[in-house]
């Protein structure tokens, strides 16, 4: 069935290891995001299984998937307070930034007669999650070390993410400060793969002790200069797409254009008669902004919702109608055919993959 993604299992766990090995260096743990590929338990068991010993997960619904895991579980979007009572029974730990969800998720754990962990998240400056004002945060620490169903993990922090501010050492040095100053400093969460690059140039102070990590450990990248990482694959997930049609084309639309979906006015440029392909792929699938062909030659001209667009006038190979194309996949292009019913997931066994080498995984 097409669409398909291939998951190559065994490069998921070399960038696992590569990581585990890169992070530990700085004596920093990995808590492995898994929202990207929805909960999907092979791929998190393969983290498990290179020692990654916390996974989190935005959704509930995926972290339910993880019972059988021996890891701790983190909720690492805000729970709702509406969901407080599932937070509780299949979470170890959140992370938070409201007294009043600290105090549902309390009475919750007493309910349950369970001790849940909590980081309580500060605002550095993204402007996205997190106390902002000391005085906010000192009065839900006070709160969290007195609340009987709670227990204070330690505090967090998130960048670029929403205003894109990167980490930097000021920052790093600021969170580890109202750590020790609050004695919050069990786990001293200082980012995401957009702090692995102030890592490796030894930005980060002793005290930081975990990261959040999702793209970095599945794609082998970093998101401050978005570089991959030596030693990392960056084609552990592959799209497959049938081309459903094949023809001969004007590259300049005729008639008056007007706004996309969006409300964007596209923009061309005439090339002249090119070859296209229409492949059963489209936004609904897949974020075509983030995945890349594998065939040299072949150009991504747009999307609609269920239709991909590709140009393959200087393509060497002679596409045609029922051919397949195939595409490396970055996260968000991953998140959505994971989260997309009609793309089907085909995990690749190891000596398949070593057969396909040359002609499907192979990426210059």
């Amino acid at each position: 069935m097409y669409p398909c993604i291939h998951i190559n299992l065994d490069k998921i766990a070399e960038n696992a290891r590569v990581m585990k090995n890169l992070t530990e260096k700085h004596h920093i743990e990995i808590t492995g995001v898994t929202k990207v590929f929805g909960g999907e338990e092979r791929i998190a068991q393969t983290l498990v299984n290179q020692g990654i010993k916390r996974l989190g997960d935005s959704r509930i619904e995926n972290i339910r998937n993880y019972g059988n895991l021996s890891c701790e579980k983190w909720l690492i979007r805000m729970p709702s307070i509406s969901e407080a009572r599932e937070v509780v029974q299949f979470c170890d730990v959140s992370v938070n930034s409201e007294l009043e969800t600290l105090k549902a998720l309390n009475q919750q754990a007493i309910q349950l007669k369970k001790k849940h962990k909590v980081i309580l998240m500060v605002d550095l400056g993204d402007l996205r999650e997190g106390y902002f004002k000391e005085e906010h945060l000192a009065e839900a620490i006070n709160y969290a070390k007195q609340a009987k169903g709670l227990d204070l993990y330690g505090l967090g922090t998130n960048l670029t993410c929403f205003s894109f501010v990167q980490s930097d050492e000021e920052k790093m040095n600021r969170l580890l400060g109202l750590a020790k100053k609050y004695d919050a400093s069990v786990c001293i969460s200082g980012g995401n793969s957009a702090t692995i690059h102030l890592m490796l140039e030894n930005g980060i102070p002793e005290g930081i002790n975990n990261l959040r990590l999702g793209e970095s450990v599945l794609f082998g990248r970093e998101r401050t200069n978005y570089e991959y990482l030596p030693g990392t694959s960056n084609d552990a997930f592959i799209m497959e797409a049938e081309i459903i049609e094949s023809k001969e084309k004007p590259s300049m639309p005729i008639g008056k254009i007007g706004a996309d979906s969006y409300g964007h006015v596209p923009v061309f440029t005439d090339r002249g008669i090119r070859k296209r392909a229409i492949c059963a792929l489209g936004r609904q699938d897949v974020d075509v902004e983030t995945m890349w062909p594998v065939d040299e030659g072949v150009e991504i001209i747009g999307a609609s919702s269920d239709h991909l667009i590709v140009d393959v006038t200087d393509c060497e190979k002679e596409f045609k109608t029922g051919d397949r194309i195939c595409f490396r996949l970055g996260y968000f292009a991953v998140m959505r055919a994971f989260t997309s019913k009609y793309v089907e997931k085909i995990y690749e066994k190891q000596e398949i993959e070593k057969e396909k080498n040359e002609s499907l995984y192979k990426v210059s």
